[in-house]
């Protein structure tokens, strides 16, 4: 293909693409009550994919499941009510991510993923420094012009089909990996995006436990 693959940044980055589905309860930030990622690789003039992980993930008491969470993901509060704790599925997650390895999270609108796993991040310590990409500016530098850059339009745009189950968390993952690869493709014949670092600039989010802490005026 073009430089982007051909950088060996790129070549020795595993991408995680991943997704939760949360419940919002006033007051509180969102709780998540599903999560999964899917693991790829460019190796030798392809994509591979690699380890993938799905988990319900039972939500606290205050943060229950609504009926407008279910009639979006279909997931009742029966269904997490004997999931996994957040400490037992993130745990099990963390555990995934290799030390010494080079990762990059893939999400659609990184920011709720971001915030989320911050949020957990005393059960997934390794997941919350990993810094993200986020295929919503990405995809705004590479195709212009679209009347918004929702994963449903992003999936019209680029004839891949709806899952059956979309909002679960693992039907978006899949879908969002297809979405990257497109973008991936599409980037590697523009001359501006010829290494890993360029397409950081455009579409990288710093992980929140990455970012310095600015300390209080009258720190000592």
């Amino acid at each position: 293909m073009g430089d982007l693959t051909e950088d060996p940044a790129f070549a020795a980055t595993t991408f995680v693409v991943i997704d939760f589905e949360a419940t919002t309860p006033k007051g509180y930030p969102a709780q998540p009550i599903e999560v999964a990622a899917l693991a790829l690789r460019y190796e030798s003039g392809a994509w591979a994919a690699g380890r993938q992980f799905s988990s319900l993930i039972q939500p606290p008491a205050f943060a229950p499941v609504t009926p407008a969470v279910t009639a979006q993901t279909g997931l009742t509060p029966e269904q997490v009510s004997q999931a996994p704790s957040p400490a037992e599925a993130l745990g099990a997650l963390d555990r995934r991510f290799a030390a010494g390895k080079q990762y990059l999270l893939v999400a659609q609108h990184a920011a709720t993923e971001a915030n989320i796993i911050y949020n957990q991040r005393e059960h997934c310590p390794a997941l919350a420094r990993i810094d993200l990409l986020d295929t919503v500016p990405l995809a705004r530098y590479l195709v212009p012009g679209l009347h918004n850059y929702q994963l449903d339009t992003l999936l019209a745009h680029f004839s891949i089909k709806q899952p059956a189950d979309r909002h679960r968390a693992y039907a978006d993952v899949e879908v969002t990996a297809q979405v990257f690869i497109r973008l991936v493709s599409a980037a590697d014949g523009n001359p501006e995006l010829s290494d890993l670092a360029a397409l950081v600039k455009i579409a990288g989010r710093t992980a929140k436990w990455n970012l310095p802490v600015q300390g209080g005026l009258f720190d000592i």
